[in-house]
């Protein structure tokens, strides 16, 4: 996977950040991967839970220096990014990938496993990307609000986040940056997931704000404001995170796409 220069290693002997024009507070550096340790730091996260305005306050100066925050759930299996079994040799590069090719062939998969009612209002043959929405919000301020909202108060799925950093091209791109094998049932290679995220980004606005063990929750800064959107959106969410619809959903992709009308913030986790 092509790599930016990683900043992270400068902070093993800088913790505060100063020489990157940073003030970070105590934390650590994990490179713990499912095959050992990397060869570099793969994220920073800090030691105490974030607060209201914490992104804000360190992520935005830290994008400057080539590092993009995003919230890390401490709370939930394994404790944190040390025990979530990453495994950065197995990613690919998002930009090597289509978005709709990879939906396509999610949709189609499950078609021919034998799922139909899941899929309502659309049959087996993949209905196509959702047209782009109208933005509410700039990307990084709807960002900054969600990662406010989630540390205000974080919901049972999602305790004790972290503001973490990560090296990596666009935040899209972060679960591939750090090897997180969230969806490893789903896709053993999170990059393609990613280049569904990339997408994301362009239509919709989106921002990873956050990741647990298994699960993900971006930011929408271009939320469908139209039911035949929302549909069409769905339908992709059915595709990129089946859960999301079967197992903590209503079960329909049509049902589903009630909840996407407005809503400034998806959340995604693979059993």
């Amino acid at each position: 996977m092509a790599t930016l220069p990683n900043p992270l290693p400068r902070l093993a002997t800088d913790p505060s950040g100063r020489s990157l024009g940073l003030s970070l507070p105590p934390g650590r550096l994990v490179d713990t991967t499912d095959d050992g340790p990397w060869h570099e730091p793969l994220l920073w996260h800090a030691e105490k839970p974030a607060a209201p305005g914490t992104w804000k306050a360190l992520g935005v100066p830290a994008s400057r220096a080539g590092l993009l925050p995003v919230l890390v759930d401490a709370g939930a299996h394994g404790g944190g990014p040390a025990g979530w079994e990453l495994a950065p040799g197995l990613m690919s590069y998002p930009g090597d990938h289509d978005a709709e090719d990879v939906l396509a062939e999610y949709w189609e998969d499950w078609a021919e496993e034998g799922a139909g009612e899941e899929l309502a209002p659309f049959g087996a043959a993949w209905p196509g990307l959702a047209p782009a929405a109208t933005a509410t919000a700039g990307p990084d301020t709807r960002a900054a609000q969600v990662s406010d909202t989630l540390t205000g108060a974080a919901p049972e799925w999602f305790r004790g986040p972290r503001l973490a950093l990560v090296p990596a091209r666009r935040s899209a791109d972060i679960p591939a940056a750090i090897g997180w094998t969230g969806p490893l049932n789903h896709d053993e290679d999170v990059a393609r997931l990613c280049a569904v995220l990339r997408s994301w980004e362009d239509r919709f606005g989106v921002r990873v704000v956050g990741l647990g063990f298994d699960v993900l929750v971006v930011s929408v800064a271009a939320p469908p404001t139209e039911t035949t959107v929302a549909k069409a959106l769905a339908a992709e969410h059915f595709a990129f995170c089946p859960d999301a619809v079967t197992e903590d959903g209503p079960g329909s992709v049509g049902d589903y796409a009630k909840g996407l009308l407005n809503s400034p913030t998806w959340s995604f986790r693979w059993d």
